[in-house]
């Protein structure tokens, strides 16, 4: 059985292979800021296009900004989605949970897609929820 850590980016974000990250929120965790996690959602389609983390500086450059913005857990820091690839989700509405420990930032995504991850056209996938488990492997959603 193939080990994530012998698996290259490409093989992790283009393959078949079922490799979840379970040590993602140890990443977290570790990255020394305090976050809340924030799910994006697009407001036309209510498709849940990313998952990412954001601490109170990225959130406030959200509300200020009309941009969606997070905290880079690997790069440990500020992150506005789409500054380099173009592919920017413009705010229609942040809201918070209950408990007030997460956010979900509805989008109008502005560009190709909201994913850094290609199709095989080399498009921006609109989501980055573009494969389903099927039989303990995974497989592309049409």
């Amino acid at each position: 059985m193939a080990k994530r850590a012998d698996m290259s980016h490409t093989e992790i974000e283009q393959g078949t292979a079922l490799l979840l990250d379970f040590e993602k929120l140890v990443k977290v965790a570790q990255c020394g800021q305090p976050l809340v996690p924030v799910a994006v959602q697009d407001a036309d389609t209510n498709e849940l296009l990313i998952v990412a983390y954001a601490n109170e500086l990225a959130m406030n450059h959200t509300l200020e900004h009309g941009v969606a913005t997070f905290w880079s857990t690997s790069r440990n820091e500020l992150w506005v989605k789409g500054a380099t690839s173009g592919d920017t989700l413009d705010i229609v509405e942040v809201r918070v949970n209950c408990d007030q420990n997460s956010l979900l930032y509805r989008v109008h995504p502005r560009g190709e897609g909201a994913c850094h991850a290609k199709d095989e056209s080399g498009r921006a996938r609109s989501s980055c929820y573009y494969r389903t488990i099927t039989d303990g492997a995974l497989t592309f959603v049409p």
